[in-house]
């Protein structure tokens, strides 16, 4: 199944056409090689003969046939003269010196080169050589042949095209092989991908792409997937969970309505009566829609519609406009309000985002702070970048619960019945996103103190 896979894999098609496109660059290197080997080695066989053929021309020219007969028998008995073939013939073709016992028969031309057999296998020789000669025609008609034994130029002109042929044949066979491998492998790992993938939809998100340990592109890939398999069911989770707080957050106030307006439905009417209802009902009705209203203004957010409205802000006026606007909600219980730091601490943001940011950051400090406490508001330049800080001087929450407190609708248990939907952190979390700001929780001592890190304006 998995060869069958390997084969018609689309991996394993680009592998043959690297093999084939590699195997034509080898041939082609391989043919060079043998080609201009074997014309190096044919082009000095040819420089000698002509040496020779010289030498033995100069020869009749000085001293007639008497003196190239006799050059031609020193050199046949001279054994650094082995390899080469000499014949002198008369016009009728009769030998006349030489150790070639006759003409050949193949050889038709008067002059130029020729390559023929050997009419009969010369000494030392155990079969009929083929032979490269220089032929001429003196005047008189007499004939000269001077050649040499390239038996083994052939030999080796062979041996090199059998290991140019096998060598091709072996590249090829190992690219196969090695592409069949290599393809195998890589189907393994995109098989154990799908099947990790068909078991998520057969079972749920629980599983994940086995590792297998090599740290390469593929692990490196399983781990990326792994972890969004893992945020993705972080996500599923938290999807389940505001449906089941939405659930329960909306339940309540439904319930309450229905039931006055059933009272009020089998009861006689009473216009006292029914001001009063009609006005619990509004306001549960408003809190119904500020729940909606709160979910569709942290989807906006999140999907980042509204970076266009970006542009360079100064965090105090923001928060002190914050502290002036909750100053009056914080005097029932005696809360302080005070702003600090510096004068000016700008960054680029969406103006009205970072207002509602730092606004719910004070609302929370508000009620669950101290009665009779103080929330401090600072903005300042450090090293880290421009912060703004809210710190009060309340109860403040478990360490444990630091992340929780930012998803939607979670609420501490101490603040189960304080008037609030769970939702004013998951816009702060938010807003810091969009912005990419960074959070952080610190204790207060007592009390706690969010800080929201920005970027410097302009970066």
């Amino acid at each position: 199944m998995l060869l069958a896979k390997t084969l018609t894999s689309s991996t394993f098609r680009l592998a043959l056409i690297a093999i084939g496109t590699f195997g034509l660059i080898v041939s082609a290197i391989f043919s060079y090689v043998y080609l201009s080997t074997s014309t190096y080695v044919r082009s000095r066989s040819d420089r000698a003969i002509m040496t020779e053929y010289s030498s033995l021309q100069t020869a009749y020219a000085r001293s007639g046939r008497d003196g190239l007969v006799a050059l031609i028998e020193q050199r046949i008995t001279d054994k650094s003269f082995a390899g080469n073939v000499y014949l002198l013939a008369d016009s009728s073709l009769a030998p006349l010196a030489g150790n070639l016992r006759g003409w050949p028969s193949t050889i038709t031309a008067a002059t130029g080169w020729a390559e023929f057999r050997a009419p009969a296998p010369l000494r030392d020789a155990a079969d009929r050589s083929l032979l490269r000669a220089m032929l001429e025609t003196f005047t008189n008609g007499d004939r000269l042949l001077v050649g040499k034994d390239i038996g083994d130029l052939d030999s080796f002109a062979d041996q090199m095209k059998l290991a140019v042929i096998s060598g091709v044949a072996l590249i090829f066979v190992l690219a196969a092989v090695a592409s069949i491998l290599v393809t195998r492998r890589t189907v393994g790992r995109i098989e154990a991908i799908n099947a990790t993938s068909r078991a998520i939809m057969l079972s749920g998100l629980d599983k994940r792409i086995p590792l297998r340990g090599s740290h390469d592109e593929w692990d490196r890939v399983a781990e990326n997937l792994n972890l969004m398999l893992a945020r993705i069911e972080t996500l599923m989770g938290e999807v389940k969970q505001v449906s089941d707080n939405v659930a329960h957050d909306l339940r309540t106030p439904l319930t309450r309505m229905r039931g006055r307006l059933e009272k009020a439905y089998h009861g006689p009417r009473n216009s006292a009566d029914d001001q009063t209802l009609i006005g619990d009902t509004i306001a549960d009705l408003d809190a119904v829609l500020r729940i909606f209203s709160s979910l569709t203004r942290i989807a906006q957010i999140e999907t980042r519609e509204r970076k266009g409205a970006f542009r360079t802000v100064n965090l105090v006026e923001i928060a002190s406009e914050v502290v002036e606007l909750y100053d009056a909600a914080a005097e029932p219980d005696g809360t302080r309000l005070v702003v600090a730091g510096e004068r000016e601490v700008l960054v680029t943001g969406d103006r009205d985002l970072i207002f509602d940011a730092i606004a719910n950051l004070v609302d929370n400090a508000i009620k669950h702070g101290r009665a009779g406490g103080q929330v401090v508001v600072t903005s300042e330049n450090t090293d880290g970048g421009p912060v703004v800080s809210i710190a009060d001087d309340g109860p403040g929450i478990p360490a444990d619960q630091n992340e929780r407190v930012f998803k939607r609708f979670y609420r501490l248990e101490q603040s189960r019945y304080t008037p609030g939907n769970g939702l004013g952190l998951s816009l702060v979390a938010a807003v810091a996103r969009l912005h990419g700001a960074r959070i952080e929780m610190l204790d207060n001592s007592p009390g706690l103190k969010f800080m929201l890190w920005f970027s410097a304006a302009g970066r």
